[in-house]
């Protein structure tokens, strides 16, 4: 329900385990090694099993990796986690700031540094000739080893075996059979024989399965090799299907099979440089190999009809619960006494009571104060803060619904607000309006609309070091790309993409401001005296009111209120049936006019 801060990544562990590290380094006759969060299926989240960064430094962010050398032990890592790195690894551990410095130019500021070792499983092609592209000209080499933290994990747990489940065809909108026929067809037209699909969502979407094997995100440990007839060898072990009826033209073979029968298999193997591990390049004939993109990825992000009604049919499931929540922090937070883990367990107890709820979709984030302002900040027993009249709380968090995936934040004023509190609140509430709102042409990506949210906080100096949004599955991973809204979001918006619309503000020390709803890509209603070409806008999925006593109304236009009452209109009529007694007097209030 919250993360506990255990022993095996606490920073007190930090300098022996780092200590072990270098021993085995020199043993294995390298100068530095690389230990990435990735896991062998590349995926944004691991196991217990393959938390190998938490585990050697402590942090426990969902991005970021270190390099460790002879004499400095680099834990990169990006805007949202420089607060919580400070607090999570030992001083043997040196927090660098990345993109801005990248790993070759780190490198080759170091001294002794001529063989730099990875773990081949662990790293994408795209990563390593990246890597290896920034280091040309200089003596350092990549060496592929086996994996250095796994020979001084001692008590290091054990892979993940849980069952798969079989996902209803009615909410996926399409059989397993038909996305296969129309992926094989593409794949036969590209002249590819087979492509091997190393992400587990992309697999768990292609066979219309799913999966316990990462904690808050339904995917099963699975690879899978597709042919151009649609036919599926599914790499995982045996006894994890064997209590489903696995889709007609499905083999399953053990993990441990899988490079021997791509040496064998049809030819040319499509792979996703992006997405593969490098071990599965080594250990093939270059000719046998064509380079492109996993054909799962762009179908999957297009939802169908039944998972957009799904979706919008498990969000309002889930405001109902957030208005119950809210309801309840109104009532109990000025008596005092709460604190962050409080909240957590009383917002997941209001999820569980809807009787749907399969899982959190993500450990939820319940910043008071000074926390708030760590992005991705996570309560711990030693981090456990009271909820304090006059701060304001921010809590992020979501559900894992059959029929969906949910991601919600809103930020509380604890009793009266400060006037620079509101007046940043308004500013990223004008942000979210302002996507919110957003037509957009086809062919738009998720890069042009991004500054849409900022502008306002520009206006003001401001501005927040994470994505306005990021793409969401249904009922699969929380973060699901190739769509996105931000600077680095290229891939063009299309009907059915899902999106986080989530920007923020965050004062170090003081206070954290976030608002998110999540939305669906559409086609636009035409307007009169528009020209003859595709327009996009979005349709909200989320429906829970904003903090009145937190929006400054002389800072609004006109139409930024006039969306706001409707807004707050539709939340009324969708959610008031769907509560009642105190829920409901509050709901009430929350959505009356400004």
């Amino acid at each position: 329900m919250f993360q506990t801060f255990d022993v095996t990544s606490s920073p007190e562990s930090g300098p022996a385990r780092l200590n072990a590290l270098r021993v085995a380094m020199a043993d294995a006759g390298v100068d530095g090694f690389l230990v990435p969060r990735a896991d062998r299926f590349q995926g944004e989240y691991v196991a217990p099993r393959d938390d190998r960064l938490a585990w050697l430094t402590g942090f426990t962010g969902s991005a970021g990796f270190a390099c460790v050398l002879k004499e400095i032990a680099g834990v990169f890592i990006d805007g949202r986690y420089r607060v919580q790195v400070r607090d999570q690894v030992a001083d043997v551990f040196t927090p660098v700031h990345w993109p801005e410095t990248s790993l070759p130019d780190w490198i080759k500021s170091q001294s002794g540094v001529s063989r730099l070792a990875y773990d081949p499983w662990l790293h994408t092609v795209s990563q390593i000739e990246q890597i290896e592209k920034g280091l040309k000209g200089t003596d350092i080499t990549l060496v592929p080893v086996s994996n250095l933290i796994d020979d001084i994990w001692p008590d290091q747990p054990a892979p993940p075996l849980a069952p798969f489940t079989a996902y209803p065809d009615e909410l996926a909108g399409e059989t397993s059979a038909q996305k296969r026929k129309r992926l094989a067809k593409d794949l036969a037209a590209k002249g590819h024989a087979a492509t091997l699909i190393t992400s587990p969502d992309s697999v768990a979407w292609l066979m219309n399965i799913r999966g316990t094997d990462i904690p808050r995100n339904p995917v099963p440990h699975a690879m899978a090799l597709m042919g151009g007839d649609g036919a599926v060898t599914l790499f995982c072990d045996p006894d994890q299907v064997a209590d489903i009826a696995l889709p007609q033209g499905t083999n399953v073979l053990p993990e441990a099979d899988m490079l021997a029968v791509l040496r064998q298999g049809p030819a040319p193997l499509m792979l996703d440089p992006d997405r593969t591990p490098v071990a599965v390049f080594q250990a093939l004939d270059a000719g046998r190999i064509e380079r492109g993109q996993d054909p799962c990825v762009l179908p999957k992000a297009r939802k169908t009809d039944a998972e957009i009604a799904g979706a919008r049919a498990a969000h309002l499931r889930d405001g109902a619960a957030m208005v119950r929540f809210l309801a309840w922090l109104d009532a109990e937070a000025p008596k005092g006494g709460l604190t962050e883990i409080d909240v957590v367990t009383a917002l997941e107890g209001f999820r569980r009571d809807t009787n749907h709820l399969l899982d959190i979709s993500f450990e939820t984030i319940s910043g008071a104060g000074p926390n708030g302002a760590i992005v991705h900040y996570r309560v711990s027993t030693d981090t456990n803060r009271p909820v304090n009249p006059g701060e304001l709380l921010l809590v992020d968090s979501g559900g894992q619904y059959l029929d969906g995936t949910t991601d919600i934040t809103r930020t509380m004023a604890i009793g009266p607000a400060g006037e620079t509190e509101r007046t940043c609140y308004t500013r990223v509430l004008q942000g979210m309006i302002a996507i919110s709102r957003a037509r957009f042409p086809k062919g738009v990506a998720g890069s042009d609309l991004d500054a849409l949210a900022r502008y306002k906080l520009w206006l003001a100096g401001q501005d927040y070091d994470h994505g306005t949004g990021h793409g969401v599955g249904a009922y699969l991973s929380v973060h699901e790309g190739p769509q996105g809204l931000s600077r680095r979001a290229r891939t063009p918006l299309e009907p059915g993409m899902i999106l986080s619309n989530e920007p923020g503000y965050y004062r170090e020390g003081a206070f954290g401001i976030r608002i998110e709803n999540l939305i669906v890509v559409r086609p636009a209603t035409p307007v009169e005296g528009g020209d003859d070409r595709d327009m996009l806008d979005f349709e909200t999925l989320t429906y829970v009111p904003f903090d009145r006593r937190l929006i400054d109304i002389s800072l609004l236009t006109a139409d930024e209120r006039d969306w706001i009452d409707r807004y707050h209109a539709d939340t009324l009529r969708l959610i008031g049936p769907r509560v009642d007694g105190d829920a409901l007097t509050w709901l009430k209030a929350a959505c009356a006019p400004l």
